[in-house]
């Protein structure tokens, strides 16, 4: 897989636990008592861990994955049968077959999502 994509789902993982720290409100109370867990740390840790991830990525990745990243939950999507899991449109097969190699980054013309290739 091409590096730079790695590091957009590294970073997508960590948004990903990011939003489930900050969306529990009993649940924050319960891992702070049973797991003893400091949630506010914890979340300064998941930004600072996307912080040093994004600063990673290729001047125009990050540009984009910024771009894209602004109104989703997910920028890096996966294509799976040939349909983009961002907006859900049909790709051209010739397409699908160059992202299935996942050693170039692709975006979705009409989401703009980062694309993966899964077989």
């Amino acid at each position: 897989m091409h590096p730079q994509l790695e590091i957009l789902l590294q970073i997508q993982d960590l948004k990903a636990q990011r939003r489930e720290l900050t969306a529990g409100g009993d649940e924050h109370r319960i891992e702070e008592k049973e797991f003893h867990i400091n949630v506010e740390e914890a979340l300064a840790r998941l930004d600072a861990k996307a912080a040093e991830l994004e600063a990673e990525l290729t001047p125009a990745v990050r540009r984009r994955y910024e771009q894209v990243s602004g109104g989703r939950d997910r920028a890096v999507v996966p294509v799976i049968n040939g349909t983009c899991y961002g907006c859900f449109v049909s790709l051209p097969t010739a397409r699908v077959s160059e992202l299935i190699r996942n050693d170039e980054i692709h975006h979705c013309d009409n989401c703009g999502c980062f694309l993966y290739g899964v077989r």
